[in-house]
């Protein structure tokens, strides 16, 4: 089933799959824990617009008190699963390219560097992944000949342009609500950070899908490339 076993052995993927896996799911729980709060937060503006009595000034800095604990968390939890995801990308790496005869067309610093470098950070993740991927697979490597001109995946295609879409949406549509102060402008806020919890909801699920597909491909190969343990007989027998 498998190509013939790669000269290094490789390393064991599945717990650090599986932590990344945990942490991509801790991150989506706290966004619907947060978008919850922003509800919460967007309602208690509605009410306030239309009769400022209904609301007091407790209500008010509670909500504040609770939005920005919220986002604390939020960020907390983000830069944890990034740190997780990245040491599994490391190991991912180490692995493929023992599997690959054929070099990765990015060097290994960019799998950090690559994702907030200007311009290139909207390509380069990607053909990291894209060559893990083709050199992880049964096969893939064997069907095409070099990773550059390996066929994509879908998988990772959705992925990317989930993350894509996700960064655009807090990154480029964020900034005008960056320093809201007016009561409007606060419930939009709110607003627009649910949309954006959706979509890094979704992005996580999608990467939850690379990172066990990943994780897999590599683990099977791991444990077809081990030799099984000889069977001594009892020579009393």
């Amino acid at each position: 089933m498998y190509p013939t076993a790669p000269p290094t052995p490789l390393q064991p993927i599945r717990a650090l799959g599986t932590a990344a896996v945990v942490m991509l799911a801790a991150d989506s729980l706290v966004s619907v824990l947060s978008s919850a709060v922003d509800v919460q937060r967007a309602l208690l503006i509605d009410r306030f617009l239309a009769d400022p009595a209904s609301a007091s000034q407790a209500d008010g800095d509670a909500s504040d008190t609770l939005y920005a604990l919220s986002g604390l968390v939020e960020t907390v939890v983000y830069v944890a699963t990034a740190v997780v995801f990245l040491v599994w990308l490391f190991r991912a790496r180490t692995n493929a390219e023992t599997l690959s005869p054929w070099p990765h067309r990015r060097a290994r610093p960019w799998l950090v560097f690559g994702w907030g470098f200007p311009v290139l950070c909207w390509w380069y993740p990607k053909q990291i992944v894209d060559d893990i991927w083709t050199a992880s697979k049964p096969g893939a490597v064997e069907e095409t000949g070099n990773l550059a001109t390996a066929r994509r995946s879908g998988l990772i295609w959705a992925w990317w342009l989930a993350w894509l879409v996700s960064m655009w949406i807090a990154k480029g549509v964020g900034r005008r609500y960056l320093n809201a102060e007016e009561l409007p402008e606060m419930r939009e806020a709110a607003l627009f950070d649910i949309a954006v919890n959706a979509a890094y909801i979704v992005t996580a699920a999608l990467t939850v899908a690379v990172v066990l597909s990943i994780t897999r491909f590599q683990e099977d190969r791991r444990t077809a490339a081990t030799p099984m343990p000889s069977v001594v007989q009892n020579p009393a027998v």
